[in-house]
């Protein structure tokens, strides 16, 4: 399979790109208007066929590629279902699998972080990886109050789902503050401090008080990822 993780600086933000080598079919996992012809560049280069385009949730800090991908590739954009984004092509439910040549992405719905939050594991004969996007960042997990965040259903989505994964699973977050690039389910339950927390209602309390201030694009990204990026790239253009 072929693998890359790539980085957006201004939103820490990472985006995978998965494909299969033989039939060249490919993946994109959260990526970022901004980078839009370092994307071109690498499926041209790598000859790739970009198949799907996907959000983890709708996000607030950066402007989602997911409409201009599909305008300049013709791949199947994709949301988590619950989405209020009326622009994807496909809503895909817990449990639904995306597929690419031979591997195959499993959906999982974990609200919390947003009330459309997914994640999306690649099960594989030597160890899965988890595309965690802001339901559990390397020591630590996303915040979770606005856009219908709920701190009580992160936790069931971690603790219930999540952390059910085979301990050697990497994880893959959508962001990274801190220059960390991969954790695996084992490390962050050993050393994710708020994975300590055993106990829902203390979860819900230490997420209440966290008093973070909103990301600076938030009311720019929000409206615009609605509408998958599409009229912001038409502005910019």
């Amino acid at each position: 399979m072929i693998f890359r993780q790539l980085f957006e600086q201004v939103s820490s933000t990472y985006t995978y790109i998965l494909a299969d080598e033989n039939t060249r079919e490919a993946v994109f996992i959260d990526p970022v208007l901004d980078k839009i012809p370092q994307y071109l560049q690498l499926l041209n280069e790598l000859s790739l066929k970009l198949c799907y385009a996907l959000d983890t949730h709708v996000h607030a800090d950066h402007i989602t590629a997911l409409g201009t991908l599909r305008e300049k590739t013709q791949c199947v954009t994709v949301h988590g279902a619950g989405s209020k984004a009326s622009c994807v092509s496909r809503f895909v439910e817990d449990g639904e699998k995306i597929l690419f040549g031979s591997h195959e992405l499993q959906a999982i719905s974990t609200p919390g972080h947003t009330i459309e939050s997914f994640c999306y594991y690649l099960p594989k004969k030597e160890r899965g990886l988890l595309f965690s996007g802001d339901t559990i960042l390397i020591r630590g997990t996303g915040r979770t109050d606005f856009q219908g965040g709920d701190a009580g259903q992160q936790y069931d989505s971690i603790h219930k789902k999540l952390l059910s994964l085979p301990a050697s699973t990497f994880v893959y977050p959508g962001h990274d503050y801190k220059g960390m690039t991969v954790s695996t389910i084992e490390e962050e339950k050993t050393h994710n401090p708020r994975l300590q927390v055993k106990d829902r209602q203390k979860y819900i309390k230490l997420m209440s008080e966290l008093n973070l201030p909103d990301p600076k694009m938030m009311d720019v990204a929000v409206p615009a990822n609605l509408g998958c990026g599409i009229d912001v790239s038409s502005d910019m253009d």
